[in-house]
This record gives structure tokens, C-alpha cells and sequence, in this order.
């Protein structure tokens, strides 16, 4: 309910205003001109303000910008007589929120007055959450002091103790199953599970069997029946990691889990209920899927209930130094070396990197550092960053040589698909999951090598 300020000079109509607005619930306090409501507003507080335009002394108009010098932000709703449509245009300029014709009916002057307390209400909360942005956020194994950290972690504390779907979205390496933990941990799910599928490690063949289980006999090989991971999970948290490559025909399935919480072993035929909080991620960008037809779009809107999109590393540089002593504290700890800190000159030299892997590179590069530096402090001299992402180690100049010397794009993009060939064994899925890249994506970049997709 709101406290209404009514200025209007026919006593009837002031009246009427009074007892109707009065019978809804709202405070009201009258004036019979502009001066009277001036000397309200300076000693008391009003949510919104009704008058009109045609006032002795004073006219609405002027009361208005005086009005609005002393609260910029109070709503004001104007009368004026029909006809006078042109004084209600220069009343909205001068900063009028609304305004109603006479003669009205205390419906439309209800709707007007209930619709703009509406929009007053949600400017408060919007104000409420931007100061609230000025409070720290932590969260455990969580670095981030930046805004867009903060913007992020702020999202995490709100949606956290509701059991509401969240789609977490960046680039590979930011730390995507961090802030998944982090709402399960504080979640009301906290006691139970928290089960972790990364999708790109999966094979097509067995997704199926991984997500709900199979029956004995299901298929060569099922000696004995086992429980998937939405059955693990019940009572906790399912993370589903690269959503975007999960398979058409499990998107299907995974539909149906999510709007009946329900499913069927593989090879079985009970319906088992499951109790779970779901949340999604992904590194690509889903909407470019459902352009393509690659993914469901029921299943999008099923997912993207609640959005969270971490940012890159390069786009909040300022939480490096916090993120460096905190990856220093762990791995010095971890190798028992006798290592103090980080001169001025190597963190330099990772501020100016461009991180194209993000904090899990960061991180790795810090470990590598602590793992050789021969000294108690870590120098520009221990920092070796990996070459072909803009420097080569921890001298090289950003502005020497973006790519390596006499290397195309295409041919160090084609290098770096034999790397991750070559570290996982073969595997595609694994080395798909080491670029970021979905499996599709993978295959068509092996065609163009001449390499033969045969298979895992």
C-alpha cells in the first residue's frame, strides 16, 4: 500500500479520490493548491502524487517541477480536462509519470495509479540489486572481486536456495563446474550429491546407459544391472557438463526427465521417479545450435530457466593478481617448496597475457612456475607460457608475433588438432574435449586433415 499525496482544488473530487483510494488500503493526504502540497512534500514522504493541471495561484504544471526538484524520482500522475491533451504532453516532459482525462471513472484512475506503483516497486528492487552488487560475494575456491565476477556470484547466491534449472555459459576453462558446485553447496540440496557428466567424454554408443542405467541383459555385456547417473543424484544435484554435444536421440530423453522427473533403466521396464536439481553447461553457443537444427529447442527453454554467463579471463584481467596468489598458496603447499611470492616483473607478464584458455590456463601456468622456479620468489624468468596463443615465454614482447613466424591460422589450427590427437591417444572424444570442440566440429576439421573418422 502507498502514501498518496492528492492536489486538486474541487473539494468533491478531492474527496471522492480520498475515501475510494482510502478504501483500497493506500494513506491519502489531500491539498487544495500547489503551495499546500509543496509544504506536505518538504516535511513528509509520499510514494506518489496526484494532481491537476488547473490549480489556483500556482498552476499543476509549475508544482510539478518544483515537485520533482525536491524527489527526481517521485511519480507524479496529472488531471486535466479533456481537450487539454497538449498541457498533459508538456506535463510528461517536464517529467509526469501519467495522466487522466476528466471526466474518469476511479477504475481508470485505479489502473493508472496501480499501474504506475507497479513500475515504482520494480525501479526499487532494481535499485535494491544494484547497491547490493556493492557487497563481496565469496564463495569457496571461488576468486573473483571484479564486477563481472561479482555480477556473477551475486546471480549464484540468488538462485541457489531455489531447485530452479540454471544454464551456466562461457568459454572452455573459466570455471563453469566451479560455480556449479557452488550453488549446489548452497542449495538445499547441500547434504546430498552432486554428480558431474562431461558429455564430451562420453561416447554416443554409450550415452544411453550412462544417463539412466541399464538392465542385466540390456545388451553383450550386462552381467548385472547398474544405476545411472540421474539415479545417483537423486535427492542432489545432476551437473551436466557440454550440454551442446549431447546427442539428438538423449536429448529427447533428457526432455522427459526434466518435465516428469521419470525415466526407464535402458533393457528395463519400470518408470523410476528421481528427485533432482539440474544444471547445464556449455562452451558454445546453443541459440547458433538451434539455428543449425543441432539442438532441441524445447529442450533450450527447459534448460535456460535461469542463465548465468561466466566471462573470460581477458575481460576481468583485474582478479589475475588474486587469482595468482591463490593457485601459489595451493601448489606451494602441495610441492613443500620454499616459495614466497611473485615479483612485480611475472605478474606482469601474465597480466598482459591474453589467456585464450582461461583461468584453468592460468592456473596450469602457475603450477608450472612453482614446479621450476630454482629461487624463493617467482620471476618473470620461471613464467613459460604455451607458444602459438601470442607469446612464446616470458620475454617475448605481446606485440612480437601473434601467431608463431610463418605460421597461417588455418595451419596452426591444423597443428593444434594433431596435438590433441596426439596427447589423447587417438581418442576423439578426448581430443575434441581438449580444443572445446563438439565431436562434429572435430570430424569436419579431421576431413580437411584427410584423417579418417573411423571411430573411437
Amino acid at each position: 500500500m502507498a502514501n498518496i499525496l492528492i492536489v486538486e482544488d474541487e473539494p468533491r473530487m478531492r474527496r471522492l479520490l480520498e475515501i475510494s483510494l482510502g478504501e483500497d488500503g493506500h494513506t491519502v493526504n489531500t491539498a487544495e493548491d500547489a503551495e499546500k502540497g509543496l509544504a506536505f512534500l518538504r516535511k513528509e514522504a509520499a510514494d506518489l502524487v496526484v494532481t491537476d493541471l488547473k490549480l489556483p495561484g500556482m498552476n499543476g504544471l509549475e508544482f510539478l517541477q518544483e515537485g520533482r526538484r525536491l524527489n527526481h524520482t517521485l511519480p507524479f500522475i496529472v488531471m486535466t480536462a479533456y481537450g487539454s491533451v497538449e498541457t498533459a504532453v508538456d506535463a510528461m516532459k517536464a517529467g509526469a509519470s501519467d495522466y487522466v482525462l476528466k471526466p474518469f471513472t476511479m477504475a481508470e484512475m485505479k489502473l493508472v495509479i496501480n499501474k504506475e506503483l507497479d513500475v515504482q516497486r520494480v525501479r526499487d528492487e532494481n535499485r535494491s540489486l544494484k547497491e547490493a552488487l556493492g557487497k563481496r560475494y565469496h564463495f569457496q575456491n571461488i576468486v573473483g572481486r571484479s564486477k563481472k565476477m561479482q555480477e556473477v556470484l551475486a546471480l549464484v547466491e540468488r538462485v541457489a536456495p531455489t531447485n530452479s534449472t540454471v544454464l551456466i555459459g562461457g568459454e572452455s576453462g573459466v570455471g563453469k563446474d566451479l560455480i556449479a558446485r557452488a550453488i549446489h553447496q548452497n542449495s538445499r540440496r547441500a547434504s546430498g550429491p552432486f554428480i558431474k557428466i562431461n558429455s564430451t567424454a562420453i561416447p554416443d554408443t554409450l550415452f544411453e546407459s550412462e544417463l539412466f542405467g541399464f538392465e542385466r541383459g540390456a545388451f553383450t555385456g550386462a552381467l548385472a544391472s547398474k544405476p545411472g547417473k540421474f539415479e545417483l543424484a537423486d535427492k542432489g544435484t545432476l551437473f551436466l557438463d557440454e550440454i551442446g554435444d549431447v546427442p539428438a536421440a538423449i536429448q529427447v530423453k533428457l526432455l522427459r526427465v526434466l518435465q516428469e522427473r521419470e525415466f526407464e533403466r535402458l533393457g528395463g521396464t519400470k518408470t523410476l521417479k528421481v528427485d533432482i536439481r539440474m544444471i547445464a553447461a556449455t562452451n558454445r553457443d546453443l541459440r547458433a545450435a538451434l539455428e543449425e537444427g543441432t539442438f532441441r529447442e524445447d529442450l533450450y527453454y527447459r534448460l535456460n530457466v535461469v542463465p548465468i554467463d561466466i566471462p573470460p579471463l581477458r575481460e576481468h584481467k583485474e582478479d589475475i593478481p588474486d587469482l595468482v596468489n591463490h593457485f601459489l598458496k595451493r601448489f606451494v603447499a602441495e610441492n613443500e617448496k620454499e616459495i614466497t611470492g611473485i615479483t612485480p616483473a611475472a605478474l606482469a607478464v601474465l597480466m598482459e597475457y591474453h589467456w585464450p584458455g582461461n583461468v584453468r590456463q592460468l592456473e596450469n601456468s602457475v603450477e608450472r612456475a612453482v614446479a621450476l622456479a630454482a629461487g624463493p620468489v617467482i620471476d618473470a624468468k620461471d613464467i613459460h607460457l604455451d607458444a602459438g596463443h601470442g607469446r612464446s615465454n616470458a620475454t617475448t614482447s605481446a606485440a612480437d608475433h601473434f601467431l608463431p613466424a610463418g605460421m597461417t591460422l588455418e595451419q596452426w589450427e591444423d597443428n593444434m588438432v594433431r596435438e590433441a590427437l596426439r596427447r589423447a591417444n587417438g581418442n576423439k572424444s578426448q581430443a575434441a574435449r581438449l580444443l572445446g570442440l563438439s565431436r562434429n566440429a572435430l570430424r569436419y576439421r579431421l576431413g580437411k586433415l584427410g584423417v579418417a573418422d573411423e571411430g573411437e
